[in-house]
């Protein structure tokens, strides 16, 4: 089945292609004998019950700095000219994506949008994990420092993050002492308006925080994210680095529990973190990230899964 797809995603000229997981599905796309076409999130609209965005088709090669060709900049609607839309823009989370998600919902039973926009909205990465509690760790989600000075006494050594952050971006930790916690807290008070997580240092860390990926609620390939020199944080955004590994029984566990409803809720393409073997800390549903590396690791073709999911759908 050839395919129109339009990709809604940040500026394609900036995109690191050796490790970019949405080129990696373009690239997949255009092997298939899709079309493609780019948009950028911003030139969304609907009037009428049309809804229309100014795309360019591209063609795409794993080329770097060629790897693309843009066509002529044009006004489609995303109805009737595009079957499947891949919603690919990174956060922030905010009140633009959060539209963008209202506008796109508006197409179902139409063109096929990936993952769903309605769960995409209903789902943000650090408030759909508290479905799954029960694998997380100690967690509080608030934003009076009387509530996390409490919690930090108790556990000791913390990490307090933007609750719609993303890519390891702004991840502070607070040492048992409890130094600088209030001026931390004064700080994102000041630069987010919603309330912001809170958990226990895990040492584990150390040793790798995961990478899971599922596929329409299967799990398909996972990669250990290991901190770089003098960091905390494993996200290969900050510098971490990637090794192969395998389950263990828990995150069998935790990906047989959440499988089904990922099915159910329309998200297709999903990427789970957890540390330390156990310890469950996000959902990433917006823009998972990831498969690049998993597939040289193992020798997999995650985006043809992605595509065969797809085509289930439809």
């Amino acid at each position: 089945m050839t395919l129109r797809v339009a990709v809604q995603m940040d500026p394609i000229e900036t995109i690191n292609i050796a490790g970019d997981s949405s080129f990696a599905l373009m690239l997949a796309a255009q092997a298939r004998g899709h079309t493609i076409w780019h948009y950028d999130v911003r030139t969304l609209a609907w009037e009428n019950s049309q809804i229309t965005a100014w795309a360019s088709p591209i063609t795409v090669q794993n080329v770097a700095a060629d790897h693309f060709t843009r066509g002529e900049l044009q006004k489609i609607d995303l109805a009737r000219d595009i079957d499947v839309i891949l919603m690919r823009q990174d956060p922030p989370f905010d009140l633009g994506y959060i539209t963008a998600t209202h506008i796109l919902e508006r197409l179902e039973g139409e063109t096929l949008v990936v993952n769903d926009p309605a769960s995409v909205r209903n789902a943000p990465e650090k408030m759909f994990v508290l479905d799954y509690a029960r694998f997380m760790p100690p967690t509080l989600i608030a934003r009076k420092l009387d509530d996390v000075r409490a919690f930090q006494k108790l556990h000791g050594a913390v990490v307090v993050k933007p609750l719609h952050g993303n890519g390891g971006k702004a991840i502070f930790k607070v040492e048992a002492d409890g130094t600088n916690l209030s001026a931390l807290i004064e700080i994102f008070n000041q630069n987010w308006p919603e309330p912001h997580m809170v958990q226990p240092f895990i040492p584990e860390v150390a040793l790798g925080d995961k990478r899971i990926v599922l596929i329409d609620g299967e799990y398909t390939g996972a990669i250990n994210r290991r901190p770089g020199a003098g960091e905390f944080r494993s996200n290969l955004a900050q510098g971490g680095y990637a090794e192969k590994c395998d389950l263990t029984p828990r995150e069998e566990e935790i990906c047989a529990v959440m499988g089904p409803e990922l099915k159910k809720r329309g998200l297709i393409f999903v990427g789970i973190d957890v540390i330390g073997g156990k310890w469950l800390t996000e959902i990433n549903v917006t823009s998972p990230t990831g498969i690049v590396v998993i597939d040289k690791f193992n020798g997999t073709d995650t985006p043809g899964l992605i595509w065969d999911a797809i085509d289930r759908r439809l």
